[in-house]
């Protein structure tokens, strides 16, 4: 694969192709050339389009060229718009392939080629975009276009699968600072990557009466039941404080259908924690809130590995947690539908019982509970 021009001024052609054998994929690992954009990096092997080449007519003749391998069966499964923030704009064809014949040549001199563990590519010093395609070439089989811009220092700007933006976010340190690295959302959470988030909780002073507590604690554990004819988990004294649970979207990668924080989400690439609390709330809810209207709590590190829809979801993350100090009628507000069903109200301490019963469906923490009550005692 050439050396790309950062100063030519026309979009470059080129193709990328991941050849694959016994669930491990050919990589070069660029280490010939010193001046080079992917220079240290793993990547595919490909090139420059030349005059009146098609694709394909590049793809054959790129793999043979570095590799010694003549292709015999290959799939077209992307288009990548790659900006590298430094004035080099290419649009690369991306394939994978699984049939070729010879063998794989020793003096490669864009670097070393060697069969790569498809379930050990992530540890390899990749572009982070580079991370985004190869879960897609993982989990899809329908053809994708993935455009990817960086800042031309090496990071990832922004990203957009099939014209719609997907959700970038600093990579963290338990104690909350960067590394550096920005990774997009799925990714980070197929492998685990710490980053942070913001949860929201509103409350308010104990206002109902006893049936309305059993009747949302029943709506919420399924109206199940113990033996003795009482509601699952009520038992013991309630608190004063009520809490408002929202129940997540069947629809969600992750605890589909399951009560939850009021409100929660993550801080994206290049933002802080407070004016990421302001538009969450109003993203999910509706509610106009200003940062003057949250207590901060303080924070706490989640780490769970779950598997959803057939993928691992590794979620590892340092939690902001506030209070939301305003007012709220829950038949009022504005739910975001793909992300919150419903919301209920339900005391906080019968919280903390329920989420002893497997019939409550839920992605809550008791230890997040008790830092509200400490807070509010």
């Amino acid at each position: 694969m050439e050396e790309r021009n950062s100063k030519y001024s026309s979009p470059e052609l080129t193709t990328l192709c991941y050849i694959e054998q016994d669930d491990k994929y050919l990589m070069l690992h660029r280490v010939s050339k010193e001046k080079d954009i992917n220079k240290d990096k793993w990547i595919g092997v490909g090139g420059h389009l030349e005059k009146d080449e098609s694709p394909e007519e590049c793809l054959l003749r790129e793999v043979k060229e570095e590799t010694g391998l003549t292709l015999t069966s290959f799939r077209y499964r992307a288009t990548i718009t790659f900006i590298s923030g430094d004035g080099c704009t290419e649009y690369m064809a991306l394939y994978t392939a699984d049939g070729f014949t010879g063998e794989i040549r020793q003096d490669c001199n864009e670097g070393t080629l060697e069969w790569v563990p498809k379930s050990e590519i992530n540890s390899l010093n990749l572009w982070e975009g580079d991370r985004i395609f190869f879960l897609l070439l993982e989990d899809r089989q329908d053809f994708f276009s993935l455009k990817l811009t960086y800042d031309g220092h090496g990071t990832l700007a922004s990203a957009a699968l099939d014209g719609k933006p997907m959700e970038l976010l600093d990579i963290i340190n338990e104690d909350g600072s960067k590394t550096g690295i920005v990774r997009e959302r799925t990714v980070a959470h197929r492998f685990g990557s710490m980053h942070a988030t913001v949860h929201m909780w509103i409350m308010r002073k104990n206002v109902e009466d006893d049936q309305n507590r059993t009747e949302s604690v029943k709506n919420a554990c399924g109206n199940s039941t113990d033996a003795g004819g009482e509601v699952s988990g009520q038992k013991g004294s309630y608190d004063s404080w009520d809490v408002l649970l929202q129940k997540r979207s069947a629809n969600k990668d992750s605890n589909p259908g399951c009560y939850d924080i009021s409100s929660a989400g993550h801080i994206s690439a290049g933002k802080e924690p407070l004016p990421s609390a302001v538009r969450e709330l109003g993203e999910e809810l509706g509610i106009k809130a200003v940062p003057e209207d949250f207590l901060y709590v303080g924070s706490r590190i989640k780490k769970s590995n779950k598997e959803f829809y057939g993928k691992p979801f590794i979620d590892n993350q340092l939690s902001y947690v506030y209070i939301y100090k305003g007012e709220v009628e829950a038949d009022k507000l504005k739910l975001q539908e793909s992300e919150v069903e419903a919301v209920v109200w339900m005391p906080l301490d019968e919280v903390l019982t329920m989420l002893e019963d497997p019939a409550f469906p839920n992605c809550i923490y008791a230890e997040e509970l008790l830092m509200l009550k400490k807070a509010l005692a």
